[in-house]
């Protein structure tokens, strides 16, 4: 009988201990998608209302190097990079921010892969894509309800 529940008992305690990580949405003030891992946060937002994409990954315990640019990879079904060299640091260095009135290629490399790789300089962080599927779908629809 000690053996039955411990059998049933074990796969909780696996998935309790495991670090949870899931896509976030929120529709207001404006439309953001967000993700926490041990290593940082992404955020994505879109004010309609400018209209302009932001995305910004902020590293938990680090800073990211002051270099002439910025890139992301996305690994999965439709692998694809991008780079830049309009990104901004936050004044303590943690926090990298991109602009721009098109995300058209950072959406579908979100929506369509399973890792996004943020890299500038020797500095890489990961995140995981496997379970963005409705957050993402909200995010693309949502300016149609802020710009009401």
């Amino acid at each position: 009988m000690a053996s039955l529940i411990c059998m049933r008992i074990a796969p909780l305690i696996f998935l309790f201990a495991s670090p949870a990580s899931a896509w976030e949405f929120f529709p207001t003030p404006v439309c953001t998608l967000t993700e926490t891992n041990d290593a940082g946060t992404m955020t994505v937002t879109f004010d309609a209302r400018i209209p302009e994409y932001t995305i910004t990954i902020t590293l938990a315990d680090a800073k990211w190097p002051n270099v002439p640019s910025f890139a992301m990879a996305f690994a999965g079904n439709r692998p694809i990079g991008i780079q830049t060299d309009r990104h901004l640091l936050s004044t303590d260095g943690r926090s990298l921010t991109v602009k721009d009135t098109g995300f058209g290629n950072v959406l579908n490399g979100l929506e369509f892969n399973m890792r996004a790789y943020a890299t500038a300089g020797s500095k890489t962080v990961g995140f995981d894509l496997g379970n963005i599927g409705p957050e993402i779908s909200a995010f693309r629809n949502c300016p149609d309800a802020n710009l009401a």
